[in-house]
């Protein structure tokens, strides 16, 4: 397990508003404690290989994940605009998405699909787990905002819908 799984691992658990969880590996064992609300503690983990002292691993705020380049602006401002009467579908967990639900299936949307609510848009895989995403609106998917087996952060956007 690398770092940035350990701190997708750290984020996931203080949004799920858990106080502590335990995870363990063949060779790992990380425990990873968050404060209460009213409290300013930092979430620590430790990561201990099996058979080594243990190696406390920096708390998550003096490990900044790195952050990915921008983009190059190649659309006009005005093109903005038009996205503002579309709705987002944004990811509800961090993890990697799959735009199908094997490698030897059909995508599950293609730009110009028109979709229902309760549909299955795509899957999101967060430790071992594989999470269908469903639509909570009905419209046409207009664009796609990430590609598949990329992976995602919370509230990321996913796709544009056109719900006319």
């Amino acid at each position: 397990m690398d770092l940035k799984e350990i701190q997708n691992l750290i984020k996931f658990v203080a949004k799920s508003g858990a106080s502590e969880v335990k995870l363990e590996m063949d060779d790992v064992k990380i425990t990873i404690k968050t404060a209460s609300d009213d409290s300013k503690e930092t979430t620590f983990v430790q990561q201990i290989p099996v058979g080594n002292a243990p190696q406390p691993i920096a708390p998550a705020q003096a490990a900044p994940a790195p952050t990915p380049a921008a983009p190059v602006a190649t659309e006009k401002p005005s093109s903005e605009e038009d996205n503002s009467k579309y709705i987002t579908i944004k990811s509800p967990i961090i993890g990697t998405l799959y735009r199908k639900p094997s490698p030897d299936k059909p995508m599950f949307v293609e730009v110009g699909d028109t979709i229902k609510e309760g549909d299955v848009l795509c899957i999101i895989e967060a430790m071992k787990l594989f999470n269908e995403i469903e639509s909570e609106v009905s419209g046409k998917i207009v664009k796609i905002l990430v590609d598949d087996a990329s992976p995602v952060e919370f509230d990321q956007p996913l796709f544009l819908v056109d719900p006319s």
